[in-house]
């Protein structure tokens, strides 16, 4: 009955395969964010013979994690919201694509809130350069006298530092596997960093950019840090024209609303299954977090288990209320970070848009769903709100652990096994690269054109890591 079963199937993937039919080979991807997007691009620059890229969104739009949304008219990043201008292939591709940048250079005010008062808050300044300068001399020095030259030591921290089957074997080929092993806690002692310093200004970034604390490991602890770097930009319009013009520079299909169910292997190819039917693949890439995933895989596969950390991100057209926060001032700071109590509601606050004095458009970060009655506390008034429940990136814990980037010993490629490490635009991009690379390495008759793009470096590539 098994046997029958299996010729049944085979049969099947005769009846609608579509690859023998236009005599190509087609790679099938799951996921149309920036890891789905960029294995397409890579793919279609490295490969020799002609591919047919398939792309399945189980939304009604592309970009995966990178999202906007519109609060009364204006558009505001929701999900993946900031690139490093060291970010070698997000760069690239903002230049490839000829989209634009945008960033904002002005001042802006930061505090750190302890559920009661302000350990820590830095001065506004005025419009002349006279008041900027002063100001700016104002607040180095205030850091300077609580925290020493921890932040200076930080700074330099960070700068510090072919296809992979695994995440280990990439990162240890630039010395980046140890700092998966560790919690960032364990390691920033090592560069001189105060405790002072590690329990509130860490902190408090780890809360902002990951939503955990400094117990998260090694390397995603670090991918936070950089982000809370000077010089962070984003694409005008959205971050997720990114996976949108690498997808049409790719040439590739893309079916939306198309969520696969099933991922079936007949043979040496794949029966792609979901409500609209079915579809044959030479290969399979999934470019989504499986750890959430229903889609069931015959045979089965295993994967590393690694929990999701929901970010719940609210938007609020209103003011802050000065009372909440013990402020005598009406004029609250433009970013609040949050120390690690389990008492405060929220990880940050921040403004994003200023009408006028007492209106304005912020963005709100919290472990949990944030109610009417909480907002009610923390505005003054509020009048339009948009919640989103992100499954945003892992729950880091360190040793961390990783899936192989070949899933079942064939052609079923993870890119998102890589998250175990770490989370970020540019991180999928650097992980898409990769399974692109073994794809075709693994596939001499596919082509592979040449190992990085003309503009990339080998170097590059270990500089971006």
């Amino acid at each position: 009955m098994e046997k029958l079963c299996g010729l049944l199937v085979f049969l099947l993937m005769l009846a609608v395969g579509c690859a023998p039919c236009h005599g190509q080979n087609e790679i099938c991807i799951v996921g149309s964010g920036m890891g789905g997007a960029s294995v397409a691009y890579f793919l279609r620059e490295y490969a020799r013979e002609p591919l047919q890229i398939s792309i399945f969104e189980e939304r009604d739009r592309v970009g995966g994690r990178m999202s906007v949304v519109e609060l009364e008219g204006d558009t505001f990043e929701a999900g993946a919201s900031i690139i490093h201008p060291k970010n070698l292939h997000a760069v690239r591709f903002v230049e490839l694509l000829g989209l634009n940048r945008t960033s904002d250079d002005g001042e802006k005010t930061f505090g750190i809130w302890d559920g009661t008062q302000f350990v820590l808050q830095t001065a506004r300044a005025g419009d002349s350069i006279f008041s900027k300068t002063i100001t700016r001399i104002m607040n180095t020095v205030t850091i300077l006298w609580r925290y020493g030259t921890s932040l200076w030591r930080m700074q330099n921290y960070t700068n510090d530092r072919r296809a992979f089957k695994s995440v280990e074997g990439l990162l240890k080929s630039v010395d980046l596997y140890n700092n998966t092993q560790y919690t960032r806690e364990e390691l920033l002692p090592q560069a001189g960093l105060s405790r002072l310093f590690i329990d509130e200004l860490v902190t408090v970034t780890m809360r902002i950019n990951y939503g955990q604390n400094v117990s998260i490991s090694g390397l995603a602890g670090g991918v936070s840090l950089a982000g809370a770097q000077g010089g962070v930009w984003a694409v005008a319009g959205g971050n997720w024209q990114l996976a949108d013009g690498l997808i049409r520079h790719a040439n590739a299909s893309l079916s939306l609303n198309h969520k696969v169910l099933s991922i079936t292997t007949v043979e040496d190819r794949y029966l792609l299954g979901s409500e609209g039917g079915t579809t044959t693949c030479d290969a399979v890439v999934l470019a989504t977090p499986m750890d959430e995933s229903n889609i069931i895989f015959t045979p089965s596969i295993n994967i590393v288990k690694q929990h999701m950390q929901h970010t719940y991100t609210t938007f609020v057209r209103g003011l802050l209320n000065p009372d909440y926060f013990g402020s005598t001032s009406e004029s609250i700071l433009d970013l609040i970070g949050t120390k690690e109590d389990s008492k405060i509601p929220f990880s940050s606050i921040s403004v994003h848009k200023e009408y006028n004095a007492t209106d304005k458009a912020y963005k709100l970060f919290s472990g949990a769903p944030s109610s009417d009655e909480l907002l009610g506390h923390i505005f003054r008034t509020y009048r339009s709100t948009i919640r989103i429940d992100w499954a945003a990136y892992p729950h880091y814990t360190a040793p961390e652990r990783f899936s192989p980037y070949v899933l079942d010993g064939r052609n079923l490629y993870y890119i998102n096994t890589f998250e175990s490490a770490a989370s970020a635009i540019e991180t999928a991009a650097v992980s898409a690269q990769n399974v692109a690379r073994l794809i075709l390495s693994r596939h001499p008759e596919w082509g592979l054109q040449t190992p990085t793009p003309k503009d990339v470096s080998e170097q590059d590539v270990v500089e971006d890591l």
